[in-house]
């Protein structure tokens, strides 16, 4: 997947294409309907098929202090879209004259004109353009004056339960991870840096490997199941763990962290890119009266993460979202 940056310097073979347009913040199964649609209208005209979408999302930029709120960050979504097999994500960068942009002028300038889009696919609920005055009807009206195609998605359901990132971010807050993976079509996970800490959980024969959550919502502070990934290096592989997300109130820290301790591990990993996949929640974050009394509750904690992990439907790392292919066929 080819990632763009500069919609002004599109090279001719990218552009052409169908195009998706969206945030696609957790990429979950209606955001999968979407692209997919897309991905076999591409097949079908045998031409790309491009997404496209903002940063920093709309919202951060409006109120740049408000707590972070995404399920992902740009890296994970970019993964997550190159996974599913995309060949374009077109990053717009969402300054002034993109939020003062009236929608009119974005379909002219940017998609017919800069991105040459011969088939555009959003969702039901899909708006743009300034003060969100542009929607699927104005898409409409402006697809029959210039005579590029269009397909709304209408939204997507699973019983009672319509798939919607808010949603999840509520279910997440809540600890719920693994209604999060079914919701999403894959584990909710964080990427980042191994960094190093206060190493204190070397005096208690629990290491961890430390990331933060840059870029990604805070979900439920507590104690989880999860699996981490090292996809190169020595240790390349997918190990058991059990993580702790929070300010570990115990030794009265503020800042907020994911700590992990790899079950049957004693590598060097420090700086090394991992994934951490959120497979189950264990407890709340507690505040203990020393290291030996943590200590003692770690290792029961350890005991339940090792048998959630164990159970069958646990074990597949990384629940695959589907492939366009699977809407092709």
């Amino acid at each position: 997947m080819k990632i763009i940056r500069h919609v002004d310097r599109i090279a001719p073979e990218c552009k052409g294409s169908v195009v998706v347009l969206g945030n696609f913040d957790g990429f979950h199964k209606g955001h999968q309907k979407v692209i997919g649609t897309a991905g076999k209208i591409a097949a079908d005209m045998s031409t790309t098929l491009s997404v496209v979408s903002m940063e920093p999302h709309p919202r951060m930029f409006f109120n740049p202090s408000q707590k972070e709120f995404r399920l992902n960050s740009f890296r994970t979504k970019s993964h997550l879209l190159e996974n599913f097999g995309v060949d374009h994500f077109i990053v717009l960068p969402f300054d002034n004259d993109l939020a003062t942009m009236e929608a009119e002028d974005f379909v002219m300038d940017i998609l017919i004109d800069k991105i040459g889009a011969l088939h555009v696919v959003v969702g039901y609920d899909y708006c743009f353009g300034a003060g969100r005055r542009g929607g699927v009807n104005v898409l409409a009206w402006l697809s029959k004056m210039e005579q590029f195609g269009l397909t709304v998605i209408e939204k997507v359901m699973e019983d009672d339960h319509i798939y919607s990132s808010t949603n999840i971010r509520d279910t997440l807050m809540n600890g719920d991870v693994r209604k999060v993976a079914d919701r999403l079509g894959h584990w909710w996970h964080i990427e980042g840096h191994v960094r190093r800490g206060d190493q204190r959980g070397r005096t208690i024969d629990f290491p961890t490997a430390n990331l933060l959550l840059e870029g990604y919502i805070e979900p439920k502070y507590g104690v989880y199941a999860v699996r981490i990934i090292i996809e190169d290096g020595e240790y390349e592989g997918v190990w058991d763990a059990i993580a702790n997300v929070g300010r570990r109130p115990t030794f009265d820290k503020d800042d907020v962290l994911l700590e992990s301790h790899i079950f049957d591990f004693s590598g060097d990993i420090y700086e090394q890119s991992i994934k951490v996949e959120f497979v189950d929640f264990i407890r709340p974050e507690m505040k203990f009266d020393g290291l030996e009394s943590l200590k003692v509750q770690i290792e029961k904690d350890c005991v339940i993460a090792r048998e959630l992990l164990q159970k069958k439907a646990n074990q597949q790392s990384f629940i695959p979202a589907p492939k366009i292919a699977d809407y092709i066929a």
